[in-house]
């Protein structure tokens, strides 16, 4: 597979994603609708193990922005295989570390493999639903310096981000 053919793929994988998504606001997903993004995250974290396993990770000086974008978006979602989430992790940390892929998404992805090892976060950026509807972090390690975090990789303050979700909310 080419390059080319390999940021398609990605691409395409991403916007299967994000379908299955989109219909079903999180928390309020019929069962059809969570069988079917949980078969997609599945074929997706297949493809993209095998994608690199063979040629390592989607970096942005080989296959674009918007591709390596999408790889991080597959890993996000891959969380019936933490192990394979867990390796994704650390090739992520690496493209990041030589400026291939954003360091925003590396936070998106350190907290929510935090979270599926029931460890706190250190973003901010997995948030739950308290009882009375209210949008808050999961559990954060050392939350008085979460901003200062978020800061570092290009977030924006926490307060603002649970903003977000309430403007959103139907």
């Amino acid at each position: 597979m080419d390059v080319d053919d390999v940021a398609a793929e990605l691409v395409r994988r991403r916007d299967l994603d994000q379908q299955a998504r989109r219909n079903a606001p999180a928390g309020r997903w019929t069962q059809r609708e969570r069988d079917h993004a949980r078969g997609v995250d599945a074929d997706n974290t297949r493809w993209l193990a095998a994608l690199v396993a063979e040629h390592g990770w989607p970096r942005t000086d080989q296959v674009g922005e918007a591709a390596a974008h999408a790889a991080w978006l597959i890993a996000q979602h891959a969380d019936a295989a933490p192990a394979q989430q867990q390796r994704f992790l650390a090739l992520m940390r690496q493209a990041t570390a030589d400026g291939q892929a954003r360091p925003a998404d590396l936070a998106y992805l350190e907290d929510r493999c935090r979270r599926n090892s029931e460890r706190p976060q250190l973003y901010g950026t997995q948030v739950t639903i308290t009882d009375d509807g209210e949008v808050v972090p999961a559990p954060l390690e050392e939350p008085q310096t979460v901003d200062d975090r978020r800061a570092a990789v290009g977030l924006p303050p926490m307060a603002d981000y649970l903003e977000s979700f309430r403007e959103h909310d139907p």
